[in-house]
């Protein structure tokens, strides 16, 4: 047992950049890959996320200062530090029974994948932590480690059913075929789902409006360094700061949109190779079908709606955390909420004008969430030491990934002692779930028999 726990501790302690191509090189070999190709492959795929952590953090450190001037102008003082996703991962992989979690992932996704319940392949393992998460949220709610895991299982069946589900649309936005998002994230997207219906019966909101549509509306002031420039600016003067700050500021928001793009063709590089290798191994033996790759979500860097909404959501976020009824974190490490806006990227079909109203609407839920769980963590941050914190210090994180879903599972005991309100939430998003669903798979069979009637595939708006 202890040879288990300390193999996949070492294994996850390399980083995605490290464990995912190890990943994708051992599959892309078992599927009958050249050596040197699944070699390649899975470097290439190594640099990319290696270059899209870079830029993210590039961009967080060019932000925060940004973010923490505009809060000391307002003055504000919340008690729960904002410790980001990296010390959230952290804390919960200092869990006594996190390691358990890693065989129990992949024995699911086998079993589904041999009785023909999934046909994604969910490579995103080193993001175990977040089924741990959800599992540490339990057990200190219950203190009960079996359940503990049903949950934390409940959780990775609907992250595979939503790569199913998201496949088509993964590749009708991104052009990266063979491959889908299992991140927990694009939950959010449900309950967006919704909104986002009621949105398209807006006069002007109906219509396609992408990062392309925007450049063919504005010309130059829509491309990648300007629009960067021009948000850089933007944040600067909200923040209060002088001339050679602001202009600092823009030109970094500037770099970073102008290479996010860049990037991302590399995760396209190294991905093709291998979802063919896999599909070319699958259609081999099953000839009825096609797995799909299940990956985290940097390979979505490419598209500029994203951190459009990303660098929108920000100031939005802040201002929410200074008069939020029940908020008790000030967002920092988490400031740049992917979540938010990888969830509205797929409910609006990449709308830019939808997806600002999304964030905005749903900005605030990731606050609670955070203030939410600030106990759980703090809790084990001090039993294990995993993270030192001063006395009366609490911790927690802004941008949980899909906080409603999250909140509501690992909270979902409560009933017992007559809270009613996380089932009440989880059967709200298990609706708005099945209604997405099943506008994807519409969306999907409407493709594929327009395909094989020869016809051009529909676009939505």
């Amino acid at each position: 047992m202890q040879i288990l726990q300390g193999s996949v501790e070492f294994l996850l302690s390399l980083g995605a950049a490290v464990f995912v191509p190890v990943i994708m090189i051992a599959a892309g070999l078992a599927v009958g890959m050249r050596a040197r190709e699944a070699l390649s492959a899975g470097v290439t795929l190594g640099v990319a996320f290696s270059g899209m952590t870079m830029l993210i953090g590039y961009m967080t450190d060019a932000i925060t200062p940004a973010a923490q001037a505009m809060s000391t102008t307002v003055g504000v003082d919340l008690p729960i530090t904002d410790g980001g996703w990296t010390t959230m991962s952290t804390i919960s992989w200092s869990w006594p029974y996190a390691f358990l979690m890693f065989p129990l992932v992949v024995g699911i996704n086998v079993v589904l994948i041999l009785a023909r319940q999934t046909e994604t392949f969910n490579a995103d393992l080193w993001n175990v932590w977040g089924k741990i998460f959800t599992a540490v949220a339990v057990y200190s709610i219950t203190g009960n480690v079996g359940l503990a895991f049903v949950l934390a299982a409940v959780q990775t069946v609907f992250e595979l059913k939503a790569g199913d589900f998201h496949q088509h649309r993964v590749e009708a936005m991104t052009g990266i075929p063979g491959v889908t998002i299992t991140h927990r994230m694009v939950f959010i997207a449900a309950p967006m789902y919704l909104v986002d219906c009621l949105l398209r019966r807006v006069p002007g909101l109906d219509r396609s409006f992408n990062a392309a549509d925007l450049r063919n509306r504005i010309g130059i002031l829509a491309e990648n360094h300007v629009l960067g420039f021009i948000l850089g600016l933007l944040f600067g003067v909200l923040a209060r700061f002088d001339v050679a700050a602001t202009l600092t500021l823009a030109v970094q928001a500037a770099t970073a949109l102008t290479l996010f793009p860049v990037i991302s063709r590399y995760f396209m590089q190294a991905l093709e190779p291998i979802s063919e290798a896999i599909s070319e191994f699958m259609r081999a033996r099953f000839r009825d079908r096609r797995l799909y790759v299940g990956l985290d979500w940097p390979f979505l860097g490419g598209s500029n709606e994203i951190w459009i909404a990303v660098i929108w959501t920000v100031p939005v976020t802040l201002l929410y955390s200074f008069f939020l009824p029940g908020n008790g974190i000030l967002p920092f490490a988490g400031i740049i909420n992917i979540c938010v806006a990888v969830g509205a990227f797929f409910a609006s079909r990449g709308n830019i004008i939808r997806m600002i109203i999304q964030c905005t609407i749903f900005a605030p839920v990731f606050l609670w969430a955070g203030t939410a769980f600030a106990p759980f963590m703090t809790e084990l941050a001090n039993t294990t030491r995993a993270v030192d914190l001063a006395a009366g210090q609490s911790i927690s994180n802004s941008s949980i990934d899909a906080p409603i879903f999250t909140y509501s599972l690992s909270h979902l005991m409560q009933v017992v002692e007559g809270n009613w309100l996380p089932l009440g939430i989880f059967l709200a998003w298990l609706l708005c779930f099945v209604l997405y669903s099943r506008s994807l798979v519409r969306e999907r069979d409407q493709a594929r028999a327009e395909a094989a009637a020869g016809g051009a595939p529909t676009v939505q708006a």
